[in-house]
């Protein structure tokens, strides 16, 4: 029987989002206080919605279009 996979995660880390969009953190942060790309935050922790960052990408490339 083939075990199951994980969920997809729903909130990504700025070190995971800086992964995926192949960018540094400065431009990450920049992101998120030109509310480019929303986060929320957990404690003293930044999270960022997964589908924040595919919106993000998606829009990008509209806009490129």
């Amino acid at each position: 029987m083939p075990t199951a996979l994980p969920p997809p995660a729903l909130l990504m880390t700025v070190p995971e989002v800086m992964a995926t969009l192949k960018l540094g953190r400065h431009s990450v942060y920049n992101l998120i206080r030109s509310k480019r790309l929303p986060s929320i935050t957990v404690g003293r922790a930044r999270r960022i919605p997964a589908d924040a960052v595919h919106r993000f990408i998606n829009t990008e490339l509209e806009s490129a279009a």
